[in-house]
């Protein structure tokens, strides 16, 4: 069983092969488990119920930024916005605060890593999820973008009550971010 309550950041954290993945993997609707799935008053898994990935307003954050290489950094953007379901997002102030301005005319495969992720997580964000589930994000990043992009993500969730889980083998994210 795990239950937490829907606000700040969780931190799931323990040895490879624990579950971890598998837990966030089932909370997307990816990966159906025993058991029961359900965030606030919304059942997505339970008995003969199951809410299907699509219908589930979950954003995905993975160790490797899956952008849309033939889309520029606004083009990927934009792509969220498309398909968020109507939902307001204030764009410029997340391009703001997640530093982008300066690349939304680049081409994603021009982007360093941390780059990639910032950008990543906007995109996932314009998509107006219910809940962030960020396994191990920025595992393949250097010191530097990380002590970047950490504090960015705290910021996020605390600004926009946004509930995260946060899958980490990495001690230092797991200390500066977790509320859990």
């Amino acid at each position: 069983a795990f239950s937490e309550p829907a606000k700040g950041v969780t931190a799931i954290w323990g040895p490879s092969g624990s579950g971890k993945t598998t837990l966030l993997r089932a909370i997307a609707g990816s990966a159906r488990l025993e058991g029961h799935v359900k965030i606030g008053e919304d059942i997505w898994q339970e008995g003969r119920v199951f809410t299907p990935v699509h219908k589930r307003r979950v954003g995905y954050v993975f160790q490797e930024a899956s952008l849309l290489p033939h889309l520029s950094v606004h083009g990927n953007l934009d792509f969220a916005v498309k398909r968020n379901g109507g939902h307001t997002i204030d764009f410029d102030g997340l391009v703001e605060r997640l530093k982008l301005a300066p690349l939304l005319g680049r081409s994603t495969n021009k982007l360093s890593g941390g780059e990639r992720q910032r950008v990543a997580l906007a995109r996932t964000l314009l998509s107006a999820p219910e809940i962030l589930l960020m396994d191990e994000p920025l595992s393949s990043l250097d010191s530097e973008a990380k002590a970047e992009i950490v504090p960015m993500i705290a910021e996020l969730s605390r600004d926009t009550g946004l509930p995260v889980l946060y899958v980490s083998h990495d001690a230092y994210e797991v200390e500066r971010l977790a509320d859990r």
